[in-house]
């Protein structure tokens, strides 16, 4: 019987940045911005020491309200290795769902981009807390979200009340190694590490809390079923924010050493430009990102031979679809079935399966 880990996620984090600390771990090909484990996980612990300085600790709820942004994951293991709980926030958000979300998980931080489509998350979060033009950074007191005390800016704009990624970077700077061994050594795998809310099928949102047991182990798994290595090349263009993100395919390269080429807004030409420029060896997405990257007029311009398998899930995938993809995309299509409860995939085919 297989033998799950017990690693935590900056265990993981930290046992590849001491095996293979020059392989590159994230990328952006778009704009040439890579970093290997070593310099990734020095980045995470920069930003876990500014987090302790604002008042982030084990228990602490933290938001991530962002597109696949260079710092997403810096921001979800800076919380991981200090015991805090990175709280995804979906980015088709209105005003009513945030503020539901931001009252219901007790959030004491929330990490924003400048917005998505015809939302200003800048202007969405000024509407929910005014204070924030008033209060001293790091004392916010709000009626409404009592819990709430700091909001971020992932990126280099300063906007009034708000810290931004570089003052947390370095407030972290100024606190010593000792304070942040002690804050990892409090983190078990059996503590939360990640909260996602999902509707199921009728009512509110509710946040379903996640361990880095849960999603450690269920990302691992994922990546067995389609013969992960390390030698992995896997381009994320599905949301951090849902569990096809955050868990299928983060975790899955987390705990199988192997490089995640970042797409930060799904296009289906920068996709495909990817996996060309990187040689991607497996590609994910729901249906219509599959439909859009066939039918793109560049789509015979690529190279696309490198890849040799993939999940297709989130919606009923048609069979004649995934038979295109695995003909005109040379990769081995596998489904997953879960939910966000499950952490999430419960259900897997695999990629030595009979056709």
């Amino acid at each position: 019987m297989m033998q799950l880990s017990e690693r935590t996620l900056g265990d993981w984090l930290e046992h590849w940045a001491a095996t293979t600390p020059d392989k590159e771990y994230i990328v952006y090909s778009d704009r040439n911005l890579r970093f290997t484990w070593k310099q990734f996980n020095e980045r995470v612990d920069n930003l876990a020491k500014g987090l302790l300085s604002i008042g982030v600790e084990k228990g602490t709820h933290v938001g991530i309200w962002a597109r696949n942004v260079p710092d997403w994951l810096t921001f979800l293991y800076a919380c991981a290795k200090i015991g805090a709980v990175a709280v995804t926030v979906n980015t088709n958000y209105k005003q009513a769902e945030l503020e539901y979300l931001c009252q219901n998980s007790d959030m004491h931080t929330l990490c924003i981009v400048d917005g998505e489509k015809d939302s200003s998350f800048v202007d969405m979060t000024y509407t929910m807390l005014p204070e924030l033009k008033t209060f001293q950074r790091g004392h916010l007191k709000s009626k409404r979200f009592p819990y709430m005390r700091n909001v971020i800016y992932i990126g280099q704009e300063k906007y009034r009340g708000m810290y931004n990624t570089a003052e947390i970077l370095l407030l972290g700077k100024n606190i010593d190694d000792e304070k942040l061994e002690e804050a990892k050594k409090k983190v078990s795998c059996h503590d939360t590490v990640n909260m996602q809310y999902t509707s199921g099928t009728t009512g509110f949102p509710k946040g379903v809390m996640l361990t880095h047991y849960n999603i450690a182990n269920n990302g691992f798994l994922t990546g067995e079923h389609m013969k992960f290595t390390a030698d992995d090349k896997l381009c994320v263009c599905v949301p951090l924010f849902h569990c096809f993100g955050v868990v299928l395919a983060t975790m899955n390269c987390l705990t199988h050493g192997c490089t995640e080429v970042m797409v930060e807004r799904f296009d289906p030409l920068l996709v495909l430009a990817s996996i060309h420029k990187e040689r991607c060896t497996a590609l994910y997405g729901v249906p219509t990102m599959f439909i859009a990257e066939l039918h793109h007029p560049m789509f015979d311009m690529f190279d696309l031979s490198c890849l040799r398998t993939g999940i297709m899930a989130g919606s009923l995938c048609p069979v004649e679809l995934m038979k295109q993809v695995e003909e005109k995309m040379f990769m081995k299509v596998t489904s997953v079935y879960g939910l966000t409860e499950a952490s999430p995939g419960m259900t897997h085919t695999r990629i030595d399966d009979p056709a």
